[in-house]
């Protein structure tokens, strides 16, 4: 008697900005449990971190990241005011250089990301051409990062319309999906009145007030005596998040996965790249927490 075959199983990778660096450990947190995922889709953060796991390339872009400190995040700010704060052309160079940049048709693992059409609203789903380009596009979160230009339609961030994309993995042939969402605490994360100099915050807000001489008419001078107003970065982050949070409860409502993955990273806010330790150390933890939900699948590698 033939053996029954195995289902296929696909990850998806939801947005969060620095918090996507919780996906390595989700990944390595699902290999630990002999769960090797037969295809990868994701939007914003998720698709970088997808599209370098479908490359066979995590092992060197965890060991990146880990190195990374604030300054090194600062350093890959290309700040301008026109599309978005940041032209996130630094961020793409050093993963083109570092990075093979392979279509996305010859990828070790079948991979798709999501971004939104600005002019429309419409969902893409990107699933050829190249990796670095579709990624670029799905990591483009409105107000922070530039859009990108393809076949004369200016795609921005995934999130905006999909930012769990469970129905993505579905349309390339997932029949068990787990989801990772960053999200599902987000709404408990309270701006703090007035985050200390020592602080990812408080350094975020520094530079900002660094800035200040070329964007006063952004961001204006606080007066000491007033209470402390989130910058411009931290309204924008925290909209963003409400909205996504929302979006993914309804779509998930009307869609959902087989297991959802949620690390709990509301304490990580939108430029904290540099504490990818904590993130993946989370994401582990995450993926232990829903292991007998995991193991009821029965999809573990013999």
């Amino acid at each position: 008697m033939n053996a029954l075959r195995k289902p296929r199983v696909g990850l998806v990778l939801g947005g969060g900005s620095a918090r996507g660096w919780a996906h390595i450990g989700v990944i390595r947190g699902l290999a630990e449990a002999g769960i090797r995922p037969d295809l990868v889709c994701g939007t914003s953060a998720g698709a970088l971190v997808g599209a370098v796991y479908a490359a066979g390339e995590l092992d060197r872009f965890e060991q990146w990241v880990l190195g990374m400190g604030f300054k090194d995040v600062v350093s890959f700010m290309d700040l301008r005011l026109s599309g978005g704060v940041l032209k996130g052309e630094r961020v793409m160079e050093y993963f083109r250089r570092n990075f093979v940049d392979r279509p996305i048709e010859e990828l070790d693992m079948p991979f798709g990301a999501v971004a939104t059409v600005l002019q429309t609203g419409a969902e893409m789903w990107l699933r050829n051409g190249s990796t670095v380009q579709a990624v670029r596009a799905s990591i483009a979160t409105p107000g922070l990062f530039t859009p990108v230009l393809r076949d004369g339609q200016t795609l921005v961030d995934g999130g905006l319309v999909n930012p769990v994309p469970v129905s993505l993995a579905r349309a390339m042939g997932a029949e068990i999906l787990i989801a990772v969402d960053l999200s599902s605490d987000i709404l408990r994360r309270h701006l703090r009145a007035d985050p200390g100099p020592g602080t990812s915050a408080g350094r975020v807000g520094e530079w900002m007030r660094k800035l200040q001489g070329n964007l006063g008419a952004l961001i204006p001078a606080r007066v000491p005596e007033e209470p402390r107003m989130p910058s411009m970065l931290e309204v924008m982050a925290s909209s963003i998040n409400i909205m996504q949070v929302l979006i993914t409860r309804s779509r998930m409502a009307g869609d959902p996965p087989d297991v959802v993955v949620a690390p709990r990273l509301a304490h990580l806010g939108v430029l904290d790249y540099h504490r990818a330790r904590e993130a993946i150390d989370e994401g582990r933890r995450a993926v232990e927490a829903c292991i007998h939900s995991l193991r009821a699948l029965e999809i573990e590698e013999p």
